[in-house]
């Protein structure tokens, strides 16, 4: 078949999580609660960061704007999900599916970058802390976000593309919750070769390259914490990117673990099941990881609840 859009396509059908009547219930309850979590959660941080004067630093800029990504991140696929379940459809177009793809590669993109970048940020803190203020500046920490959200618009629209270029059959079954680019790849009936050429090599360039990133920011920084010696002061040092570690430790993780377990298991549902974690699970605990563990993110939203700092 010759590359290019099958003119008959005009939907695809989302199987979802379940097909049993009984859990359709449950599982709205339960994804409208994580997302109804996620949007609040993120959206306080962001709040806290604008309202707090003592927040108005690079890290916590950084912060505000990857809570901003992930209440994006989730609004792409959960709202979807539940439109599906209340309706008892399970229709999404064509054009939807493209847009979707377009804005959860997007997204996803940019919470790597934004990561690596908040690694960048701590490890000029941690290593180089009395010139932090000035390589740290607000033209710099402008610069890093606007060339992040640039080079995964790009990213975002080529592989979009590159999807319009395939043709698709009859009954069309996505065995996922949302369109899942690797899924539809594998749908085609045309020759995918060059779209998974692309898809790999961006997956290796844009995940692997801010991945190695992290792994030197951090490697710099332990480095730096072992040259202290105080224990006070190695604890201090630590606690300042802990929430960060334990943010990138999370995203990571989960994120090969949908990997590890589709490829063990070679099922399309077992991989749905577990990019729960990545694409709703994460985003939600971000929030709580950074508020629990962070005094100055703690403080700022107890002044915007009303609760009396000590």
């Amino acid at each position: 078949m010759e590359p290019g859009n099958d003119s008959q396509i005009s939907e695809f059908l989302l199987l979802g999580l379940s097909e049993e009547p009984e859990l359709q219930p449950l599982l709205f309850g339960l994804f409208l609660s994580m997302y109804l979590i996620t949007i609040f959660g993120n959206l306080l941080i962001i709040l806290a960061v604008s309202t707090d004067p003592n927040l108005h630093t690079p890290m916590y800029f950084f912060l505000a704007n990857l809570s901003f990504v992930d209440i994006c991140f989730t609004s792409t696929t959960i709202p979807k999900m539940l439109w599906n379940i209340q309706t008892q459809s399970k229709v999404i177009t064509y054009a939807g599916c493209i847009t979707q793809i377009y804005f959860l590669i997007l997204f996803a993109v940019l919470d790597v970058f934004l990561l690596s970048v908040m690694a960048y940020d701590r490890y000029v803190a941690i290593c180089h802390p009395l010139h932090y203020m000035v390589i740290m500046n607000p033209l710099l920490c402008g610069l890093l976000v606007l060339v992040s959200w640039i080079i995964c618009i790009l990213n975002s629209l080529l592989q979009s593309l590159m999807m319009l270029r395939l043709s698709f059959c009859t009954h069309l079954n996505i065995p996922h919750f949302f369109c899942e680019l690797n899924e539809m790849v594998q749908l085609a009936c045309s020759d995918t070769f060059l779209n998974n050429l692309v898809m790999y090599f961006a997956a290796l360039l844009l995940g692997g390259g801010p991945f190695a990133g992290i792994l030197y920011s951090y490697s710099k920084i332990v480095s730096s914490i072992r040259g202290i010696s105080s224990a006070q002061g190695k604890y201090k040092a630590f606690s300042t990117c802990a929430s960060h570690l334990s943010v990138v430790c999370l995203f990571y993780c989960t994120m090969l673990g949908v990997y590890l377990s589709s490829a063990a298991t070679q099922s399309s549902h077992a991989s749905a099941v577990a990019s729960v974690m990545y694409t709703v699970v994460t985003p939600m605990l971000n929030p709580f990881i950074y508020s629990l563990r962070n005094r100055d993110i703690k403080m700022a939203l107890r002044r915007i609840i009303g609760v009396p700092v000590m």
